[in-house]
């Protein structure tokens, strides 16, 4: 049966002294980490929670998060990985909604930790992984360890739900999807292929771990039985220098921390001459970044992988071999993985022909079960099996994805559709632009006007005109910005580095009974 705990169990008998784990100096092998994490599993337990309860996470990068997701599994709780950078009031939505009985938390989060104890009726213990002092109130997580001895792991698993996973809530409040065993299973052994990986990858911990998509590149080096190495949180500098340091072959990053390596003083001198593969995806890549990366690190190959949490969560993949300057296909998303069935739809639900944007549809085993105490939102969006992915996209004549936009991000302007990542990948590739992104506002002619909000590189200078004119060869005339607007602050981001539009769009439609026209 398939199992997170299985995993873990398969990865110790293969490679027992192997190296597991690298963090901050304690480097644990494969038969160490299982030790602790049945330990610790043993302890949780003693706390009188009952299978299939909920136990949050709420902590920076670090070895204590990594025995945690595998330790909830062990006893046979659910997982709810907790968003580092949401509020207090979003996490405490969170830990309501999903009726937490346990919150294990991180040094950072003392404070919010205590307050969750304090206002979520359902949560009776917090669990402290940190390094300090035990704060008032929760209990030591090295003493659950250090006080229990090992129990054997859950028969839970199969099509049992793992974990909670709630979205970032770019486009909305947040929802809990629920992922079984199966579906993060499925999901990775269908990625596995493109990733490269095998029994000698070192992989990198670089983005937050609460985040779906570091979880894809978790399962994948459990898989293998290889090595985790894992930073706190993301700083271009420490990654550049953990590269060399720690001979990382692997890491996944979101684009957003891509831009920032290559725009790091350091990034063209770094020692790379390890690394095998950098993963992208969670958010569009602009071509110019792929191109730049390309350009400076030619020796370091690249994949690319979409999905979302609803499918636990990649899709497809885009693998080394497509990723070629000038080619057609670094514009696409890939082709489905094995374990992905796939169709692009249109408004009446036939399938589209080859080439036609509709709205993309994924079928398999790595599916949701639904999202948590939602029926009717898991009604619109898993329909027979089919997740209905709310991207805009199209198959080629060759099964390769091409990802157009969100379909709710698509600007509909005097009854024309603007898809905006079109519009941010023209604007992206000017010389001056560090960042942009492109959003809808009101327009009494148009319903709606296309306007491109802009980060510069330090020190650049560039009119709006200079942009309209730069991007006037590469996209239609409809679809150039009706407005510019040059900021100086960087882009809002979500804790999985995606562009947080909702918050761009909101002094633009205060007051509106709603956010299209």
């Amino acid at each position: 049966m398939n199992s997170l705990s299985n995993m873990l169990v398969r990865a110790s008998r293969l490679n027992p002294n192997g190296t597991a784990m690298i963090y901050s100096g304690c480097d644990y092998t494969w038969t160490a980490l299982q030790a602790r994490i049945s330990r610790l599993a043993a302890g949780l337990q003693k706390l009188g929670l009952e299978p299939e309860e909920r136990i949050g996470i709420l902590s920076l990068n670090s070895h204590r998060f990594f025995e945690s997701v595998f330790g909830i599994s062990w006893m046979g709780c659910a997982l709810v990985p907790m968003n580092t950078r949401w509020a207090l009031a979003e996490n405490t939505y969170a830990a309501k909604d999903s009726g937490l009985r346990v919150l294990i938390f991180g040094d950072t989060f003392i404070d919010q930790a205590q307050q969750l104890l304090a206002e979520v009726d359902s949560l009776q213990h917090i669990i402290y992984a940190g390094d300090g002092e035990c704060p008032d109130g929760a209990v030591h997580y090295e003493s659950l360890i250090e006080e229990h001895g090992a129990i054997a792991p859950s028969q839970r698993g199969g099509s049992d739900m793992a974990g909670i996973f709630y979205t970032g809530g770019t486009t909305g409040f947040p929802k809990g999807v629920m992922l079984s065993h199966d579906a993060i299973w499925s999901s990775a052994i269908g990625a596995l292929p493109s990733f490269n990986m095998s029994r000698n990858s070192i992989y990198l911990h670089a983005a937050p771990m609460f985040h779906v998509a570091d979880f894809a590149g978790s399962m994948n080096t459990t898989l293998c039985c290889a090595t985790h190495v894992i930073l706190p949180s993301f700083d271009p500098a420490q990654v550049l220098s953990t590269f060399a340091a720690q001979r990382i072959t692997h890491v996944l990053m979101v684009p957003s921390m891509i831009k920032m390596l290559l725009n790091h003083p350091d990034a063209g001198s770094a020692d790379v001459s390890s690394l095998e593969t950098i993963i992208y995806g969670a958010s569009p890549m602009p071509l110019a970044v792929l191109e730049q990366c390309l350009a400076t690190w030619p020796t370091v190959g690249l994949v690319q992988a979409y999905g979302q949490t609803e499918l636990a969560p990649v899709a497809t993949t885009l693998p080394m071999r497509d990723h070629v300057k000038g080619s057609a296909k670094l514009k696409a998303a890939g082709i489905p993985t094995a374990v992905t069935d796939m169709r692009i739809v249109d408004s009446s639900g036939a399938d589209c022909t080859a080439g036609k944007t509709g709205e993309i549809a994924v079928h398999g085993p790595h599916t949701m079960l639904g999202y948590w105490n939602k029926p009717e939102e898991t009604a619109s969006t898993l329909q027979n099996g089919w997740v209905f992915t709310g991207d805009a996209g199209y198959l080629d004549e060759e099964g390769y994805l091409f990802i157009v936009d969100r379909v709710k991000d698509m600007v509909v302007s005097g009854g024309e559709n603007v898809f905006t990542t079109e519009v941010e990948n023209a604007i992206i590739s000017h010389g001056a632009v560090r960042d942009v992104a492109v959003i809808g506002i009101p327009h009494e002619e148009w319903g709606e006007a296309v306007h491109a909000i802009v980060v510069l590189h330090e020190g650049a200078r560039v009119e709006e005109k200079d942009i309209l004119e730069h991007c006037r060869s590469r996209i239609a005339g409809y679809k150039l910005p009706k407005g510019i607007t040059i900021r100086d602050e960087p882009l809002p981001l979500s804790g999985a580095g995606k562009v947080l539009k909702t918050e761009l769009r909101k002094p633009y439609w205060a007051g509106q009974d709603r956010q299209v026209n």
